[in-house]
């Protein structure tokens, strides 16, 4: 047993002897309490609105008035905060600051320990449990993290605080305040590559401690772990915060940028973990696509692969947690953008896209810079006004909409002030050189190495320049609308229109006040009366699957968005096929082919082109129609078994080599009923991820497979259905209960829309996909688990 062991082992009899002698009459909230889902709260929808900014001296020098006037602007955008029934009680405020060497080279000091020189040792944030023997566990754990990575443990020091201007709510849930300092090492030869081994310790000692699967280190939480940037924040207004760390009062506590952030809540529970800054990003607003971005990221699981992490990077999945913020979750894309080797400007342009597909006037450099790169990582949709820093450069971006404000003016003593509103700082109009606002889509970057505020054109314009994205496009690129017509392959069902519609729900009132009118006038029908029906979840009356279903986009303040009146700022481009990988910054293989749709809505000329694309296009592309619609003799207790084995169809389809799947519903008639489509595609979408097949680009082997038993599906109809033949066989069987057995639960349905956050009647009901959610209730890189968890 190492001294690491035995020192955990002595502390955990201490901790268990101590819990058996006292029992406390109230147990302590925790630093990131939150409710369990309840009733109609649902943790995953919570939503933020805030104020954000941030002060830097274009050129690179560094003073204590830098971090003063932040905690200024920070005091003047409080109106942007909330604060609950306890008036001191806020939702969250913090500040980001580069790495004060000579407040921490004093400090360190007194602490008995020498720090080197800057970019040589990296400054760890941590929020630690309140008991001490839980707090020495940890310790132990990232000692033994740092000295397997081949880092140095330089020494620890417990940060100041002062809670008395905390509010009686936030003072139980308060953590203990630690940092670390972290040494290069000589194998290690530049910042960057630094950065990179710090954000792969900070993933390994989170997966270390959440290993031990104790209850008692829930409180750990990483603020911050960088050689060029530290993070102070919390639970508080914002007045709050300079009170609470005597450390910002410091005059050697010096900085040449501060980014500042004031949280309100708008629909979810204030904790310690979920303030702002993040490790490189404030935001204000709601992140409205998160659930498909935080899918398609764990989808890239399997083809994802990178030069810089190599073998390091199975150590980093998954990149988001369920429970987190929108927020959260994009800081954790953008982190392992730039630690991957793209520039903190290119990563922001891919996650945060302009609005290049409907522009006329954006230059064709630009457009097949976004056009690249729309098959590469998918927009992460705001309202969003987000501001972003690594610790070199600094900025601030909208997305397309341009919904959420951001002004910012420029000093003659060289200061940039940013923030969600002008007024922030007390400036004499003299000294304002610049003074302007974000727009949407634009970008404002501060590059305080270079000493000068980079424009828009020109970031933008030397990135599209970087490399020949046209000619990559030309490459690899496979417009649907541009093939030529194939002939028609699928069967169909000989049903009258009537049936057809009976059959997929559809009402009267959907055919002549909804489909008719759009159909003939190209718009949607408006109408004045209110929708007084009770939602799907509530309602006594059976109702399709799809309309458990709603769209959430931006429903705390903004209306949603008309793709056809404002195309300006839509984009209706889909990728259909695999998805290249992520880390490739030379262009895509050869072989590799993207089909990209303009719309998305299929025509069935559009889908005979899919089916047949093997056929009429040079292309590595192979399709495979798969049938979703099963005898009328299962009923509907065999739904779940139907849902099996059309996963096992799609898995064994790509293990042959097919990478585009059409899921089929026509053949449905007297005898045949069609599984929902929602639910098809949910089933196959999350199976294939589980399984590290969807998105892939080619076949890899993956040591050990396991392979479902499929028998072969040759067509439509009941003869060529697997399932049909078994029905007919159990059904003529002797024994009277092997038909019942068909319908036994096996957890399917729940398995199969994984990611949707929805309930209806029966059980069907799953929040996050199981690859995002394995370790959803505890994992203390992004925030200890629920009170309640395990």
């Amino acid at each position: 047993m190492s001294g690491s062991e035995f020192e955990r082992e002595n502390i955990m009899q201490d901790v268990l002897s101590a819990a058996a002698a006292s029992k406390p009459e109230e147990t302590a909230r925790e630093h990131d309490w939150r409710p369990p889902a309840e009733g109609l709260y649902d943790p995953s929808l919570e939503k933020d609105s805030c104020g954000v900014g941030f002060i830097a001296n274009i050129k690179g020098r560094k003073s204590h008035q830098i971090v003063c006037d932040a905690l200024n602007i920070l005091c003047n955008l409080e109106h942007r905060g909330a604060v609950g029934a306890d008036p001191r009680a806020g939702d969250g405020a913090g500040i980001l600051v580069q790495i004060p060497h000579a407040f921490f080279a004093r400090k360190a000091a007194e602490l008995g320990f020498k720090l080197p020189a800057p970019g040589e040792y990296a400054v760890g944030a941590l929020f630690m449990p309140k008991e001490t023997a839980w707090r020495k566990v940890i310790k132990s754990i990232i000692a033994d993290q740092i000295k397997d990575e081949g880092l140095t443990l330089l020494g620890w020091r417990d940060v100041p605080s002062d809670n008395s201007s905390l509010g009686v709510t936030v003072k139980p849930t308060e953590p203990a305040h630690m940092q670390v300092f972290i040494g290069r090492g000589s194998q290690i030869k530049n910042e960057d590559d630094f950065e990179r081994r710090l954000y792969i310790l900070r993933k390994s000692i989170s997966q270390a401690i959440y290993q031990r699967r104790d209850r008692g280190l829930a409180g750990y939480y990483p603020v911050s772990l960088s050689c060029r940037t530290v993070v102070y924040k919390g639970m508080f207004l914002a007045d709050q915060l300079g009170k609470y760390y005597p450390d910002l009062s410091e005059p050697d506590f010096e900085s040449a940028l501060a980014l500042v952030h004031q949280r309100f809540s708008t629909n979810t529970f204030p904790t310690w973990s979920l303030a702002h800054p993040y490790r490189m990003i404030a935001h204000n607003g709601e992140i409205n696509t998160l659930r498909g971005n935080v899918n398609w990221m764990a989808a890239r699981q399997a083809s994802v692969h990178s030069k810089l992490y190599g073998k390091d990077i199975s150590r980093l999945w998954p990149i988001s947690y369920e429970g987190q913020s929108d927020t959260a979750c994009f800081d954790n894309g953008l982190e392992f953008l730039v630690q991957g080797g793209y520039s903190l400007p290119h990563a922001v342009m891919m996650m945060i896209p302009e609005a290049w597909a409907g522009n006329p006037l954006m230059d064709e450099q630009r457009r097949s810079f976004y056009e690249y790169h729309a098959a590469i990582m998918e927009p992460w949709d705001g309202p969003a006004a987000i501001a972003f820093t690594d610790g070199r450069q600094i900025g601030a971006t909208l997305d397309r909409n341009g919904l959420r404000p951001a002004r910012y003016l420029v000093t003659s003593d060289d200061r940039i002030v940013m923030a969600s509103e002008m007024g922030v700082l007390k400036i004499p109009e003299e000294h304002i050189v610049t003074k302007w606002r974000l727009q949407p889509g634009k970008m404002l970057l501060v590059d305080l190495e270079q000493g000068r505020l980079i424009p828009d054109d020109e970031i933008k314009a030397q990135l599209a320049k970087s490399h020949p994205y046209r000619e990559w496009l030309d490459r690899t690129q496979i417009v649907l609308e541009e093939l030529p017509d194939a002939p028609t392959k699928g069967m169909r069902s000989n049903l009258p229109l009537l049936d057809r519609q009976q059959a997929f729900g559809y009402t009267q009132e959907d055919i002549n006040i909804l489909m008719t009118p759009m159909a003939s006038t190209g718009e949607e029908a408006n109408g004045s009366m209110g929708n007084d029906t009770p939602i799907s979840a509530l309602s006594d009356k059976p109702k399709q699957l799809f309309t458990y279903f709603k769209q959430n986009f931006a429903q705390v303040t903004n209306p949603p968005i008309d793709p056809i009146r404002e195309e300006l700022v839509m984009s209706l481009v889909s990728i259909i096929g695999p998805r290249p990988n992520l880390f490739d910054l030379e262009g895509m293989a050869g072989t590799t082919k993207r089909l990209e749709v303009r719309q998305p809505i299929l025509t069935d000329a559009d889908l005979e082109k899919i089916r047949s694309i093997s056929e009429i296009a040079d292309t590595h592309f192979k399709s495979r129609t798969l049938d979703t619609t099963f005898h009328a003799g299962f009923g509907a207790a065999g739904l779940e078994q139907v849902l099996d084995e059309l996963c096992a169809r799609a898995e064994a389809a790509v293990r042959e080599g097919v990478n585009i799947i059409i899921l089929s519903d026509r053949m449905a008639g007297s005898d045949r009923i069609p599984i929902p489509s929602l639910l098809a595609c949910a089933a196959v979408h999350h199976h294939l991820i589980r399984t590290g097949l969807r998105a892939r680009r080619r076949r890899r082997p993956r040591g050990r497979q396991h392979h479902h038993p499929v028998r072969p599906h040759g067509g439509f109809g009941p003869d060529s259905d697997p399932l049909a033949a078994r029905l007919r066989r159990r059904a003529s069987s002797s024994d009277p209960h092997r038909l019942a057995h068909l319908g036994r639960p096996r957890g399917r349905i729940r398995r199969a829309a994984r990611g949707a956050s929805f309930r209806v009647p029966g059980g069907l009901w799953r929040r996050g996909d199981q690859s995002v959610s394995r370790v959803r209730d505890h994992h203390c890189d992004e925030g200890p688990p629920a009170v309640g968890a395990r």
